[in-house]
């Protein structure tokens, strides 16, 4: 079997959490770990890695001293444009968490150049390979719902001071580019915008620090998007919650209508219509495990990835349209 050569950049929460996935995976060969800690380098790579010495401090090491067909990337946000920009460039295919970067203008320059360079980008929006998820989007792509109406999506998470000060990025507006609405609500936002398969034209939002008054960025988000088909979307997203609840996504239209919660024991509940149950592609017991199969196929097969960077700039466009709005306070265009 012909495995894909995987170095991996950032070893913090979500990187460990593919990891473990990604250890169930035959078709990767995990070559190395970089990381600025040189002690969270080492831990992953005695965890997770093939030898306890393949880790390194600086990823461009990692890449000139093992052989590498892609790397996944998680690391904080400011630090995507420069990193993804260099491997592009080496010709090195990249499986890179959301968002892709935090100014639009950088995102078209890398879709570009991953064109040019024949180079593969993919953007982890893992919800795309939770099944729940995928059917309804399936369900409202395949005119099982009919004409598409209106959607709406809840993020309602719960965040302490230690989010904040345990990765003060977190914090910054310059490094994080945004706070509840792009980290943690994109992905629900993501889901609708695949859903309907239109253009988003134009969006309008309010954004407040209701809980951490302290911090640059947002933990409370409202924001409202227009859609070339006439559908609307109103997304709610929030760190500011008492209890973790379950993130909730709706789709209306003219036939009937479908009712997503989830992550954890996702499902979709249909009314008025007869879904099939459609599976996203990818194997693996997780929506994280699902996506990098998932990539290792595009990479190794050229089968579809459901995010190439591409598909990643209209969520990019729609929270950044979202919070210009929050400021003007009028609706801006996408």
């Amino acid at each position: 079997m012909k495995k894909l050569r995987l170095g991996v950049i950032g070893c913090g929460d979500i990187a460990k959490y593919m990891m473990m996935l990604s250890k169930l995976d035959r078709s990767l060969d995990i070559v190395g770990f970089a990381d600025s800690n040189k002690d969270r380098a080492e831990k992953f790579a005695i965890s997770y890695g093939n030898d306890a010495r393949d880790y390194y401090v600086d990823y461009r090491d990692m890449i000139s001293q093992k052989a590498v067909d892609a790397v996944y990337i998680a690391v904080p946000h400011f630090l995507h444009y420069p990193i993804v920009k260099d491997l592009i460039q080496k010709g090195i295919h990249i499986l890179c968490e959301k968002p892709i970067v935090t100014e639009l203008d950088h995102a078209m320059e890398l879709a570009e150049l991953a064109v040019n360079h024949q180079v593969k980008v993919g953007v982890n929006y893992q919800y795309r390979y939770d099944k729940a998820c995928y059917r309804l989007v399936k369900a409202a792509q395949n005119e099982h719902l009919g004409k598409l109406y209106y959607g709406i999506c809840n993020v309602p998470w719960s965040r302490e001071a230690s989010y904040f000060e345990k990765s003060k990025w977190h914090a910054d507006q310059k490094q994080s580019g945004g706070g509840t609405l792009l980290t943690q609500g994109s992905h629900a936002l993501d889901i609708l915008l695949w859903a309907f398969g239109s253009k988003a034209t134009r969006a309008m939002g309010i954004v407040r620090n209701a809980k951490f008054e302290t911090v640059e960025v947002e933990d409370t988000a409202l924001g409202i998007v227009e859609m070339s088909c006439g559908g609307i979307i109103q997304i709610t997203s929030s760190m500011a919650v008492a209890k973790e609840q379950p993130v909730s996504i709706t789709l209306h239209g003219s036939k009937g209508s479908a009712h997503y919660m989830g992550p954890t024991l996702s499902r979709t509940k249909f009314t008025s219509v007869r879904v099939p149950r459609y599976k996203p592609s990818g194997s693996g017991i997780h929506p994280l495990g699902r996506s990098m199969n998932a990539f290792v196929n595009w990479v190794l097969h050229d089968t579809p990835y459901y995010c190439p960077i591409s598909e990643s700039i209209p969520v990019l466009a729609s929270v950044l349209a979202v919070y210009r709005s929050s400021v003007s306070g009028k609706a801006e265009e996408i």
